[in-house]
């Protein structure tokens, strides 16, 4: 298949950014990658190779980007006030230069965002923040609540970027229309570590009148990445 690395000078953070692309054409899929994750992550955990024939076909488009993670929400070294400052610069990032990067190679006016465990709060929090934008969202064992990461710290910007919080109150029935035309999967195993968060954020979907796939694995599924390889399989294959 099509494997090609790219990497620049990000003006949003300040930094030079990597990606890895895979595949030729089809729908786009924007990959996060697990907590401190890195781009090459999701190739070497086989989650590119179990789908193997739909990137040599043209079916499917991966876009895996870096995380900064370790800057903002993990960064125990700044106050809280700080760590949402290098997440928003981070969703700068994917605005500004991602999307339209990948706007450029495919024809497609939206992206699909995927990602395991940590990713999948990325998946989710873009998603539900500019769903004019994604044509979906698939999460792996995603976990969605960020107040972990704030020492009992809250503030606008933290109450906008997790979706637990904001989501019960969103009114706007244009922003909920555009989410509730999403395909929207909530995968996790029976003993995830995970499973709580996904069954509330499904909670709240429901209450929201937002149609979407809460799917609970059984055989003692857990947070690993051999059960997310079948999950993709199952939701992309």
């Amino acid at each position: 298949m099509h494997r090609e690395y790219q990497s620049w000078h990000s003006p949003a953070l300040g930094r030079n950014m990597e990606m890895l692309i895979f595949g030729h054409g089809g729908t786009p899929l924007l990959v996060f990658p697990t907590s401190m994750g890195r781009f090459f992550d999701y190739e070497n955990r086989n989650m590119i190779g179990v789908l193997g024939g739909k990137y040599e076909a043209g079916e499917l488009q991966a876009f895996c980007v870096d995380s900064v993670d370790a800057e903002s929400w993990y960064n125990k070294a700044v106050p809280p006030r700080a760590r949402i400052e290098r997440h928003a610069q981070f969703e700068r990032y994917l605005l500004e230069e991602v999307l339209p990067y990948i706007h450029g190679r495919n024809a497609s006016q939206r992206v699909t965002v995927t990602g395991c465990s940590f990713g999948g709060y990325h998946s989710a929090n873009f998603a539900f923040r500019h769903p004019g934008l994604v044509d979906g969202i698939v999460s792996f064992g995603g976990a969605f609540d960020i107040h972990q990461f704030l020492q009992g710290y809250c503030d606008e910007d933290c109450y906008f970027h997790c979706p637990p919080d904001f989501l019960p109150n969103l009114n706007d029935q244009r922003i909920l229309n555009d989410i509730r035309r999403l395909r929207i999967v909530l995968a996790a195993g029976e003993n995830d570590m995970c499973l709580a968060e996904n069954l509330r954020l499904s909670g709240i979907l429901r209450q929201k009148n937002i149609a979407h796939d809460l799917d609970v694995w059984g055989e003692g599924a857990g947070h690993d990445w051999p059960w997310w390889e079948r999950m993709a399989v199952k939701f992309f294959g």
